[in-house]
């Protein structure tokens, strides 16, 4: 085993100490996540018209700050209607990190969209705003207020950065190049929940932003997703599409467009919003870890914990270690030698544009892309690890 190897794993399981299997990121239930989900069956109303629901969509709300919350079954459909609401239609192009999880394209393919791959930054992992000013000034064009792919004639429509392992990109510099470019900005946040940019909540950072609640994410409803705007109408309209789009009536069923069943039911809102009861000590306790593990790899020369953009305030999701360049021959044996001894570590999502269904896809350049997904290897990082 190489020393540095040695020395990862040596200092992860000195912080993680347990002897029991370790996994990456578990959910945990502590409050009134059994009250309210007994309340909500007792009351038989434990579908989409349940009263959790509506207070779930209240308190998160109040939470983040921002004017509507659609509540739906995952963060992809958030994304799906996002992208609907946004006005992307079937043949655009939809921009978006090329290191991202895969349902930020599958969202776009199943408007029938073509998913644009763009790099990111080293300081964020987000997408890297100065490369990409430049990668549009060369290949668009901008017709009637519209942005145009030079190349391959079709309208570029929107962008969705995603805030990765909870850390947020630059969005006051994306904001600015996609206003330049007559592009709208749909965020991303699937992971980010908790996490602040300049002060302001993550999923408050444009008109329309997705949020996920599965069940590694920093809190649950053991699935679940949802859609943040400040845009009554659009708020408005987001519930009629994730309701099939069935016309309010006492008895008739009648439909005006195609929509979809994608509301999240109360009973997985009742657990979810125990959980928003207690995010706010789950984001210190997070914090907390992610210090430990700065201070313990800081010791250790050719490896270092991804720490927070100096703009930002990050829930720390997901904790990554980036090998330095030069080491990345040693991800796989770290990878292989913590899997087999318990802790749970993982390398990040394959590149959008190395997947068979994507290959095709339109890009820039991806070289800090590339670089980052040879190097990175994801923690344990659940609330209680080292507690």
């Amino acid at each position: 085993m190489n020393i540095l190897t040695s020395e990862i794993i040596s200092t992860l399981t000195n912080i993680v100490n347990s002897q029991e299997f370790v996994p990456l990121h578990t959910p945990i239930f502590k409050g009134n996540e059994i009250k309210y989900v007994t309340d909500c069956i007792k009351s038989n109303f434990v579908s989409s018209v349940g009263e959790y629901t509506k207070k779930f969509e209240a308190q998160l709300s109040e939470y983040l700050g921002a004017k509507r919350v659609v509540l739906t079954v995952n963060g992809t459909s958030a994304l799906h209607v996002c992208l609907m609401l946004s006005g992307v239609e079937a043949n655009d192009e939809v921009l978006m990190p090329a290191l991202t999880f895969v349902a930020t394209a599958n969202a776009v393919a199943y408007i029938g969209a073509t998913p644009h791959f763009v790099d990111v930054d080293d300081a964020s992992l987000g997408v890297d705003s100065i490369k990409l000013s430049k990668y549009l000034s060369a290949i668009t064009v901008i017709k009637n207020g519209e942005c145009f792919n030079k190349d391959t004639g079709k309208r570029i429509k929107a962008i969705v950065p995603m805030h990765t392992f909870g850390h947020m990109s630059d969005m006051d510099a994306i904001n600015a190049v996609a206003g330049e470019y007559f592009i709208d900005v749909i965020e991303d946040a699937a992971e980010s929940l908790g996490s602040l940019y300049k002060g302001k909540q993550s999923g408050t950072l444009s008109k329309l932003a997705a949020l996920s609640f599965n069940g590694n994410k920093i809190i649950t409803a053991g699935g679940g997703g949802a859609i943040v705007t400040n845009d009554d109408n659009l708020a408005d309209k987001a519930v009629h599409i994730t309701t099939t789009a069935k016309k309010p009536h006492k008895w008739e069923y009648h439909h005006d467009m195609v929509g979809y069943n994608y509301r999240m039911p109360a009973i997985n809102a009742a657990l979810a919003l125990a959980q928003l009861e207690n995010l706010d000590e789950f984001l210190l306790k997070k914090r907390a870890l992610a210090i430990r593990y700065k201070e313990a790899f800081a010791k250790v020369a050719g490896v270092k914990l991804f720490m927070e953009p100096e703009f930002s305030q990050s829930n720390y999701w997901l904790n990554a270690l980036i090998l330095d360049e030069g080491n990345e021959q040693l991800r796989d044996e770290v990878l292989e030698h913590t899997n087999n001894n318990l802790i749970m570590t993982r390398p990040v999502w394959d590149l959008l544009d190395t997947l068979n269904m994507y290959k095709d896809s339109p890009k820039m350049d991806l070289t800090v892309s590339r670089s980052l997904a040879k190097r990175i290897i994801n923690i344990p990082s659940s609330a209680w690890v080292g507690s």
